[in-house]
């Protein structure tokens, strides 16, 4: 009786065997555990490279929460000041795409979206007040309600001249959205129509905003650490 048993879980043991290695060979198996392997290392590589950039940054200024709930605010004003009116909203690339996504989606009534992409800075951490428009909108704005959103004012030279630019093109009217005001580096007459927060003299990522390109995927806002921007 103890032997037949044995015999019989022998059996199954090598069919069982025999299956597997066949299932192996044609890639099955092998298949399923690399695509499992492979997303579990792409998320641990996204987690470290998050972990490295946050090194970089010195505090924290604005975080998730408080970014969500000033946005919801700001859309708010807008809703009530534009009430039955359509709307226009033009995104200042590259800076402002994440700021104007979330606005766009808190936009009650009828809204269009363009984009434009104006430089004075470079890869540098000061504008140079040498203003290049780098992509036009796609549509006319006549007769449109426009409100320009930009991630950050400081200077004034660039949005200075985009607005001048933009209000050659007779818009029904024109009003400015910016996510930060910086003030203390204001060297144009620029006042926002709608301002999220107003911040200190400091070079700030994440949120969209970048240094060189980089940190613009971090969730908050944060103040960079000057040993980055000041790396020989």
């Amino acid at each position: 009786m103890y032997y037949g048993q044995q015999a019989k879980y022998f059996i199954i043991r090598q069919i069982n065997r025999n299956i597997t290695e066949e299932m192996t060979a044609k890639g099955i198996f092998f298949f399923k555990k690399k695509e499992k392997t492979g997303q579990a290392g792409i998320n641990q590589r996204n987690v470290r490279k998050i972990q490295m950039l946050e090194q970089d940054i010195e505090r924290v200024l604005f975080s998730e929460e408080e970014l969500d709930r000033r946005v919801n605010e700001l859309a708010e004003q807008i809703n009530r000041d534009y009430e039955g009116k359509e709307i226009t909203l033009i995104s200042v690339l590259r800076g402002s795409f994440v700021f104007m996504a979330d606005l766009t989606r808190k936009i009650k009534g009828h809204c269009t979206v363009d984009f434009m992409s104006v430089s004075s800075y470079g890869k540098g951490t000061i504008s140079s007040g040498q203003v290049q428009i780098t992509k036009d909108l796609s549509d006319e704005i006549e007769n449109r309600h426009v409100i320009v959103v930009e991630d950050i004012l400081d200077s004034g030279n660039t949005l200075g001249y985009l607005l001048k630019v933009l209000a050659q093109r007779h818009p029904a009217s024109i009003r400015l959205c910016t996510l930060l005001d910086k003030p203390d580096r204001r060297v144009k007459p620029i006042t926002a129509d709608y301002c999220g927060f107003t911040i200190p003299d400091a070079f700030v990522v994440g949120y969209g905003l970048d240094y060189a390109e980089r940190y613009r995927n971090l969730p908050y806002i944060g103040i960079l650490k000057p040993e980055v921007y000041t790396k020989s």
